[in-house]
C-alpha cells in the first residue's frame, strides 16, 4: 500500500514575490530559507508524490460556485495570477491516485467536486515551486503534486471538523491505493492575516505562536476548537486557512511538528510559519 509518510505546513503569500525587498533583508532571507528546508527535506524523504491542501482566493470559484472541497483528477496547470517570479507552468498530476481518492471517498460519504482540468492560484503554486519544484532539481527525481482545494477562504467555509474528516478521508484512501509509493502532504495558508480590510498589515505574533504550539503537538482538536469569531478576532480572515492546516494535519497522522521557522512579516501582510510534520 502507499502511505503518507510526513508533510509541512507553510504559508502563501503573494506579496513576497510582489515586493521581495518590502522586509528587512535578514528577516526575508530567514523566510525564504525555510522555504528551501522545506524542499531539501522533501527531497531526502524519497516521497513520489506530495497532496498540496490550499483555498481558492475568489479566483477560481465565484458565485456560481463555491465547492466546500475539490481535487484536481486530471491537467493542471497554473497559477491563474501569475506573480514576479511565479509564471504558469504545466503541473505534473498523479492522476490515478488522485481520481482514486475522490472514488475512495464517494464509497465512504465523501462527495468531492471534481475538477477534471484545473487551473491553480497560489496557494498551490507556490509550495508546489518552492518546495516540490525545488525538491525535484536537489533529488533529480520527479515528483508529482495533487492540488486539493477546500473553502477556508471565501464563505460558506467548510467546518473544522469535516476538514479533519476529509483529511482522515484522504490518509484512508492513500493506504488503500495500491502502490508502494511515499506521499507528503502541505497544508498551504497563513497564520494570522487581514485581507483587504482596515486592519491589512497587522499580524498577531501571540495568536500565531498558539496555533504553531497546536500544530507542533498534533493537536488537531485544539486546533478546531477554536470558534470562527475567535479566528476572526485573533487571526484576521486569512486566518480560516487554519482548516488547510487541520486537513493536512489529519492526512499526516503525524505524533509532532518541527517548527522551521517563524516570522512576523507586516510588510508581507502575514504571520509566516513554517512545521515539518512528522512521525515517530
Amino acid at each position: 500500500m502507499a502511505e503518507i509518510t510526513g508533510g509541512f505546513l507553510v504559508p502563501h503569500d503573494p506579496v513576497m514575490f510582489v515586493a521581495p525587498d518590502a522586509p528587512e533583508a535578514e528577516k526575508a532571507k530567514k523566510v525564504w530559507d525555510a522555504y528551501e528546508a522545506c524542499a531539501e527535506r522533501l527531497a531526502e524523504s524519497g516521497a513520489s508524490s506530495v497532496i498540496i491542501v490550499g483555498n481558492d482566493h475568489y479566483m477560481l470559484f465565484g458565485t456560481t460556485c463555491l465547492p466546500k472541497y475539490c481535487i484536481a483528477t486530471g491537467h493542471v496547470e497554473g497559477p491563474l495570477d501569475q506573480l514576479p517570479g511565479l509564471k504558469k507552468e504545466q503541473v505534473q498530476n498523479h492522476e490515478a491516485l488522485a481520481q482514486h481518492i475522490a472514488a475512495h471517498g464517494s464509497e465512504i460519504g465523501f462527495d468531492w467536486a471534481v475538477a477534471r482540468s484545473f487551473t491553480t492560484d497560489h496557494a498551490f503554486s507556490i509550495p508546489y515551486k518552492l518546495i516540490v519544484r525545488r525538491a525535484e532539481e536537489i533529488s533529480g527525481r520527479s515528483i508529482s503534486a495533487i492540488p486539493v482545494y477546500l473553502a477556508s477562504a471565501v464563505d460558506p467555509f467548510i467546518t473544522k471538523a469535516r476538514a479533519c474528516q476529509l483529511g482522515e478521508q484522504i490518509r484512508g484512501a492513500v493506504e488503500a491505493f495500491d502502490s508502494d509509493e511515499q506521499v507528503f502532504v502541505i497544508g498551504s495558508g497563513g497564520i494570522s492575516h487581514w485581507v483587504g480590510v482596515k486592519e491589512t498589515g497587522k499580524v498577531n505574533e501571540a495568536f500565531d505562536h498558539q496555533v504553531i504550539d497546536l500544530c507542533c503537538n498534533a493537536d488537531i482538536d485544539g486546533l478546531a476548537a477554536y470558534t470562527d469569531e475567535q479566528v476572526l478576532e485573533n487571526g484576521g480572515n486569512g486566518a480560516m486557512e487554519i482548516r488547510n492546516f487541520i486537513c493536512a494535519m489529519a492526512a499526516a497522522n503525524a505524533s509532532h511538528g518541527e517548527l522551521i521557522e517563524y516570522q512576523p512579516v507586516p510588510e508581507w501582510v502575514t504571520g509566516l510559519g513554517f512545521i515539518e510534520l512528522k512521525k515517530g
